[in-house]
């Protein structure tokens, strides 16, 4: 116990320094916003995400304002931050909260999680940095921390194993204020410093004790298994050529004015999962628009 509580004192101090000036960690931060943040940073860099979250909040400060609002807007002020199905949850998620909740995002964790397309991380990550109530919080950067920092390899499984989530509850301290504070702290570590690629380990608080570094570095015994999908050719990137066209359209646009957006086939494919997905719809006419 004492060598994590040192670990978590360690982390915990740092961030006191180190943490990013970030608009969802501001003390006039409300529970929408944080989980308005956690929604578009799933898979997003923060330095993508700022922009649309402050225009985001500006024009829907409250869950009641998302959910009345068309879904053309919505998918309109997502833009590009990519996998717009999660702001088509995020207005799901609105509605619920207006109709369950009186408007008001809830602090416990079986209510959050019953919310549409919150799972086991954003429901902690908002119990923990909405409401700095003691939860586990594990992202990529946090299983990264704790991989390398106690288990003293350089990459956690590609999968979340149950080795890992019983690791991180160990680590969460007992009272709330601490805890909150760690899941901050060791998600910080992780991005700034325990990076994937290029880990800072001169500037790390956990030099002196990493297990990773005292083993010598070594390699990552998973690579084998981690496969990277080239973007170039891919539906991926058919879908947001066509999104960004409906986006910037005024009226319903003809498929033949989509054709630029890949082959033949596969315009079709991906035409046919973005109506499927509630991402966008034909008119009588057999042209493309947002949802209304």
């Amino acid at each position: 116990m004492a060598a994590v509580h040192d670990l978590v004192e360690r982390v915990t101090a740092w961030y006191e320094g180190a943490a990013r000036d970030l608009p969802w960690r501001a003390t006039d931060r409300t529970p929408w916003g944080v989980l308005v943040s956690e929604v578009m940073l799933q898979q997003t860099p923060v330095v993508r995400v700022e922009p649309v979250w402050r225009a985001w909040m500006r024009r829907w400060p409250t869950p009641a304002d998302l959910a009345a609002a068309p879904t053309s807007d919505v998918l309109r002020a997502w833009g590009r931050l990519g996998y717009p199905r999660r702001a088509l949850r995020l207005a799901d998620c609105a509605r619920t909260v207006v109709e369950r909740h009186d408007g008001v995002v809830p602090a416990d964790e079986e209510s959050l999680r019953a919310l549409p397309g919150v799972g086991e991380y954003t429901a902690g990550a908002v119990r923990a940095f909405a409401y700095g109530r003691r939860s586990v919080v594990v992202d990529t950067n946090v299983r990264r921390v704790q991989a390398r920092a106690v288990t003293g390899v350089a990459q956690p499984a590609p999968s979340y194993t149950a080795a890992e989530r019983a690791l991180a509850a160990s680590l969460v301290p007992a009272d709330d204020a601490t805890a909150a504070a760690w899941a901050a702290a060791s998600m910080e570590l992780g991005a700034l410093v325990c990076t994937a690629r290029s880990p800072r380990c001169d500037a790390c608080p956990l030099r002196a004790a990493c297990a990773w570094r005292l083993a010598g570095f070594p390699a990552d015994e998973h690579a084998a298994r981690r496969r990277t999908q080239a973007w170039e050719g891919t539906d991926r990137q058919v879908r947001g050529r066509v999104m960004a066209a409906l986006r910037g359209a005024d009226a319903p646009v003809p498929r033949a004015l989509l054709a630029d957006a890949g082959p033949a086939g596969q315009l079709d494919r991906c035409l046919a999962g973005l109506v499927e997905d509630g991402l966008a719809e034909t008119d009588d006419a057999g042209r493309y628009l947002l949802p209304v």
